[in-house]
């Protein structure tokens, strides 16, 4: 096994977990002391030929084809659920990164069929598994309230958004980690009978 490509791509992974983490922190931080406008992509107009105003609230904002919308003074709900729409997914890359990181560092130092990378795999599969469609039902749910509150004649519930494919990911990981567990117990056993 290559160990020194491995420890290269754990030190990569890291870096950029931390990289990840920081653009976490200084989004959340710019947004929150900015008073500028904030903006949400909407479909709901997007096949509709519209020809008088649109039914918006007062300060906001459409572009000429109507699927995006600004609001220049917005409430600190509006600013929240504009946050909603980035922060999540930066949370969740920074984190998972983080956990690849550390898998990558336990195949490095134990090896990579030993207990520790099988149950850092699950863990590293459980969160993707779970934190796919919650990071996406956030992001969503902030989108379709930030909606909702520019223009009050849209009424959607709320949605779950970005690569929900990547549960099926989180999944075989965690199969993958069960296997390997596996494997790591029949190799301890078979090294206790000889």
């Amino acid at each position: 096994m290559n160990t020194r490509l491995t420890r290269t791509l754990a030190s990569i992974t890291l870096g950029l977990a931390v990289l990840n983490g920081l653009v976490f922190i200084g989004t959340g931080v710019t947004h929150a002391l900015d008073d500028g406008t904030v903006c949400v992509q909407t479909g709901f107009w997007a096949n509709a030929s519209l020809e008088h105003d649109l039914p918006i609230g007062e300060g906001v904002k459409a572009s000429s084809s109507a699927t995006r919308l600004c609001q220049d003074s917005p409430s600190a709900g509006q600013r929240a659920a504009g946050l909603g729409g980035e922060l999540p997914w930066l949370l969740f890359g920074s984190l998972a990164l983080l956990l690849f990181s550390r898998l990558l560092k336990a195949v490095v130092l134990q090896g990579p069929f030993t207990d520790a990378v099988s149950r850092r795999l699950s863990v590293l599969g459980w969160f993707v598994t779970v934190g796919t469609p919650l990071a996406g039902l956030v992001v969503g749910w902030s989108q379709s309230w930030l909606v909702g509150s520019m223009a009050p004649i849209v009424a959607s519930g709320p949605t779950v958004s970005g690569p929900q494919v990547l549960v099926l990911a989180g999944l075989a990981a965690v199969i993958m980690g069960k296997i390997m567990r596996e494997g790591v117990r029949m190799r301890e056993d078979l090294e206790g009978t000889i």
